[in-house]
């Protein structure tokens, strides 16, 4: 497995959240995006946030997918099957695909307080019907506010990590836990996705409502559940 992390769609608002934390923590980065320049942007916004000697650097999406095997995708739903269509050819044999899509309504013109209904189940599962066979799907970060993730306090939100893959599962429960507030929790098979990709547009009706950014809390589980 790959050092390097890349973020596919990293420009947006959860990317470059998730971008930044890593970067802090000392991962090594690659952010992507469908144009280059874009993409090197980011990256040097993120070197200024986090030390110019953290290791994050900016490629076209296709470029940043080939050169490593551990891809986090942070795409809006609307642009989900098109990019991994795309981007199929380049994807390694035996990668990891940690994937933050939310079929949000409002990816049609509805309300971002609600979901779509996805034929395959959830926005994840049909990450796993297009990317090449032997690769691993997780779903994750859903749930975690951007603007939270964008600042420089702990970030209190639990993350569920759900895969069919225990070893996938493992390894985005420690990618996880190495942003500052954030427990991870095993939640069982890729198909509880669906449940926990739901969860997001609750949470937006409580920030539209309450104006705040939250996040969710799994309590009364045994501490051996929680990885932090």
């Amino acid at each position: 497995m790959s050092s390097r992390i890349t973020i596919l769609g990293g420009t947006g608002p959860a990317g470059m959240g998730l971008a930044l934390r890593w970067a802090r923590a000392g991962e090594s980065l690659i952010i992507g995006s469908r144009d280059a320049t874009r993409a090197q942007a980011a990256a040097a916004k993120i070197k200024e946030s986090a030390g110019r000697n953290v290791q994050v650097s900016g490629a076209e999406n296709s470029d940043a997918c080939a050169a490593t095997d551990l891809l986090v995708l942070t795409v809006p739903f609307e642009g989900q099957a098109a990019l991994l269509k795309q981007l199929k050819p380049a994807i390694r044999p035996g990668s990891i695909l940690i994937d933050a899509t939310v079929p949000l309504a409002s990816s049609v013109g509805g309300r971002s307080t609600r979901t779509l209904g996805v034929w395959q189940g959830s926005a994840a599962q049909q990450s796993a019907e297009l990317v090449p066979k032997g690769v691993s799907v997780v779903a994750a970060f859903q749930n975690m506010s951007a603007d939270e993730m964008n600042g420089d306090k702990p970030v209190e939100c639990d993350v569920i990590v759900c895969s069919d893959d225990p070893h996938a599962t493992q390894v985005t429960c420690e990618l996880a836990a190495k942003i500052p507030g954030v427990r991870a929790i095993d939640g069982g098979k890729l198909e509880n996705a669906r449940i926990v990709e739901q969860i997001t547009a609750l949470l937006i009706g409580l920030n539209i409502r309450h104006k705040g950014h939250s996040g969710i809390r799994i309590t009364g589980l045994p501490n051996t559940a929680y990885k932090s």
